[in-house]
């Protein structure tokens, strides 16, 4: 009989609920240091295989770096993953409890593999990386605004671009800072930025939301930040790759990088414009780019190596 234990935790503000595979029931902690407490020792007398719960954005960041800590094996996992198997399995209702006992039930049925989660200093730069996004965002809205604002109200809209405009140059100058401090950061950062097309925000974005990158082959990487292409075939029918997924966060960065790398950067500009020439439509000849221009990073971490435009580089990646 198999005695594995797969075990899911569903996280909220105040709580958190905890199933076991093919229990009868959950157990409810408290979201704070006491209940924390309680946890681990009840983790500690189970002994599971596998322990999954869901990335709420902050709340199970505390947890599962403390049962990581501890030594078990923890796997944090994209919510839709959950919904979408709940559905498949024919389970609507969604409560604390029953999100609970999907989460484990999920772990034993997939059983994905654990995943360390991103050290601290990696987590507070993406912590700072998201809040210039923020920044930016509501830059751009105010720039917007601006152009058809009452003059009532005008001078308060400009006050609060220069605001805005002052606090994305502290930002900045925080993330280059960190970057700095950072003996390991500091040298990616001068290796990827050592690429034509290759600016700040990619770099940053990089070191913060794909630590991965130069720990995984090519095709990993490239599923990873979702710009895999998959097929969408059924009988005889073939239908468009697509790609699906990933990190948006880091896709839409390197679109950018890629937009600019195939301007500036020869590898990147002539496999764009053979692209071209041979038919490809827009969209999928930068999406080529981006994926190589990811794929050329992640070999130049994994080697070490600043950029080079030898052909041996480039090769390993056709």
């Amino acid at each position: 009989m198999d005695k594995s234990k797969f075990v899911g935790i569903d996280i909220a503000k105040a709580s958190m609920e905890v199933a076991v595979h093919e229990g009868k029931t959950c157990d409810t902690y408290t979201n704070d240091e006491n209940g924390l407490a309680k946890l681990i020792v009840e983790m500690k007398r189970l002994s599971p295989d596998l322990i999954v719960m869901e990335s709420t954005g902050s709340y199970e960041l505390p947890v599962a770096a403390e049962l990581q800590s501890r030594g078990f094996h923890v796997a944090v996992m994209n919510p839709r993953l959950i919904r979408d198997f709940a559905r498949s399995v024919g389970i609507l209702a969604k409560t604390d409890e029953v999100d609970a006992m999907v989460i484990a039930r999920y772990a034993a049925t997939i059983q994905p593999s654990p995943r360390a989660l991103p050290d601290e200093d990696t987590r507070k730069l993406g912590i700072i990386m998201a809040r210039r996004r923020q920044v930016i965002s509501i830059l751009a809205a105010e720039k917007n605004r601006l152009y058809q604002a009452d003059p009532l109200v005008k001078y308060r809209i400009e006050d609060h671009i220069k605001w805005l405009e002052r606090e994305l140059d502290d930002i900045n100058k925080q993330l280059k800072g960190l970057v700095g401090e950072n003996p390991e950061w500091k040298e990616k950062n001068d290796i990827l930025r050592s690429v034509p097309g290759v600016g700040p925000n990619l770099a940053i974005t990089l070191l913060a939301d794909l630590p991965e990158l130069g720990m995984l082959d090519r095709k990993q990487i490239a599923a990873l930040s979702g710009l895999a292409p998959f097929n969408r075939d059924s009988g005889t029918m073939r239908g468009k790759r697509l790609i699906w997924g990933g990190r948006e966060t880091v896709r839409k960065a390197v679109y950018m990088a890629a937009f600019v790398a195939t301007r500036y950067n020869p590898v990147l500009k002539g496999f764009f414009q053979r692209l071209i020439e041979v038919g490809k439509p827009y969209k999928v000849a930068m999406v080529a780019c981006m994926r190589k221009l990811l794929c050329i990073l992640n070999s130049m971490l994994k080697t070490r190596t600043r950029w080079d435009r030898q052909p041996q580089l480039i090769g390993q990646l056709n």
